[in-house]
């Protein structure tokens, strides 16, 4: 099957360049156009794809080898892309920065990687802020180091003037790569950050939007739109199918409620997950612990995954009804699945406020960054997998957990001590999976829920 989507990849030479800010303003642009724009994020990053699914108005969707495979990038670009007009997909640390592992080759995961994958045009943004000429040497390096990477463009950022921006595009001239546009120094374009990186998107609400907004006019006042989509119309056909999740999995009968963690505090998820759960058999339904004091009617199993709990935790602690019923749950033996700051919520306590007390473990903030790829394996038969299971994951976090692991530990990876907890029928790690790269978690964990309810009561909610 061959399918055409225009696309480009924005990229850039090192990090802090401002990728975010120009493909978030990029699809803001495109989208006050009229055209549908399907917005990707190269790497395991949560925060940056959700400013430019706010400007389009549809989930930004990670593309990353490691966790979902090379063999999925296409399917799975191609799934987030339907009914588009164009996408754009931004890259990760510099072009050719990609996972220091040693299962993989230099440059595996990285932008040029997932760029080759979808055979796209790059468009390279550049920080011209503390140079002139030199940026033509900096820019024919990037276009020449690697033949199969077709590099289509260039956007000057942080621009000082009118005549910084003529010498820098007079120094481009000869390096045979065009100039698709210039943004200038913009301060109030800043996006707040913290301990793990820019402020979610769904944190900050009515500022994002007025942010988002900003961008996209900018964006459309510096950068040539119209180059922009000729180029992306290069792009060739792509010879693959559309990841379907109901091709993946075997549902279980029942339609077991699985409910799913979201709200400011937990923004940390893969759209992918939901639609697993779906394919699998499940009713997926959302809970906010921030506000709701109570678990959906009918909840066979709970799915808590990342985000910032440390932030809210005086709040999470204070819904005390629905730590009481999360408790409640765990304890009657339906699944519940915690990675990250699911593990901080499960935990008896994080920063001294307590939180639903499922595991017997204290949590705290740390100025230690944990950061990494993880090749993973599992240590124990869980609602997620069974032992020996084999998964590829990555770690994102400042706090820590004392003890690190339960009893019966969750995974082991490298030389590493075990970690995480699985008790009962509760599964809770560090450990951020991407279930498309490991579709079976999604259909066990459903068969679980489905089992775990009395046969009287799977279809009361309904």
């Amino acid at each position: 099957m061959s399918t055409a989507v225009p696309r480009v990849v924005v990229a850039a030479p090192s990090s802090n360049a401002g990728k975010t800010s120009l493909t978030t303003g990029l699809v803001a642009a495109l989208t006050a156009r009229g055209l549908a724009v399907s917005p990707h994020k190269v790497g395991p990053d949560y925060i940056d794809p959700g400013y430019a699914g706010l400007a389009a108005g549809r989930p930004g969707r990670n593309l990353d080898p490691w966790l979902a495979g090379e063999e999925r990038i296409a399917p799975l670009f191609l799934h987030g892309a339907r009914g588009a007009d164009v996408a754009v997909v931004e890259g990760v640390m510099g072009l050719f920065d990609g996972a220091t592992h040693p299962e993989v080759e230099p440059g595996f995961a990285s932008t040029a990687h997932v760029a080759r994958l979808l055979r796209a045009p790059v468009v390279l943004v550049v920080d011209a802020s503390s140079q002139a000429r030199s940026v033509a040497a900096l820019v024919h390096g990037f276009a020449t180091f690697d033949p199969s990477v077709r590099l289509g463009g260039v956007v000057l950022n942080r621009v000082g003037s009118d005549r910084h921006e003529a010498i820098l595009r007079e120094a481009l001239d000869a390096a045979g790569v065009p100039v698709l546009g210039a943004v200038r120094r913009l301060a109030e374009l800043g996006t707040p950050s913290r301990h793990l990186g820019l402020v979610p998107a769904a944190e900050r609400s009515a500022e994002a939007v007025a942010t988002v907004r900003r961008l996209g006019e900018v964006v459309a006042g510096g950068v040539d739109l119209d180059a922009v989509l000729r180029l992306a119309r290069t792009a060739p056909d792509l010879a693959a199918a559309p990841w379907d999740p109901a091709a993946e999995v075997t549902p279980t009968p029942g339609r077991p409620r699985v409910a799913v963690a979201g709200g400011p505090a937990f923004t940390f998820g893969y759209a992918e997950h939901a639609e697993l759960l779906a394919a699998a058999g499940a009713e997926v339904v959302t809970v906010d612990p921030l506000r709701d004091e109570a678990l959906p009617e009918g909840t066979a199993g709970l799915v808590v995954g990342g985000g910032f709990p440390e932030v809210y935790a005086d709040q999470l602690s204070a819904n005390t009804t629905l730590r009481a019923d999360i408790a409640a749950l765990a304890a009657r033996g339906a699944p519940v699945a915690a990675e990250c700051a699911g593990l901080l919520y499960l935990s008896r306590e994080l920063d001294g406020s307590p939180m639903c007390g499922v595991l017997d473990v204290a949590t705290a903030m740390t100025p230690r960054l944990t950061l990494g790829y993880r090749s993973a394996v599992a240590l124990t038969d869980s609602v997620l997998a069974r032992a020996g299971t084999r998964v590829r994951g990555h770690e994102f976090h400042r706090t820590h957990a004392l003890p690190a692991a339960g009893p019966t530990p969750a995974w082991q990876w490298s030389a590493s001590a075990p970690e995480g907890f699985v008790s009962g029928s509760v599964h809770a790690s560090y450990l951020h999976l991407h279930w498309a790269g490991s579709p079976a978690l999604a259909e066990r964990f459903v068969a679980a829920c489905a089992a775990a309810v009395p046969e009287g009561a799977r279809h009361a909610h309904r």
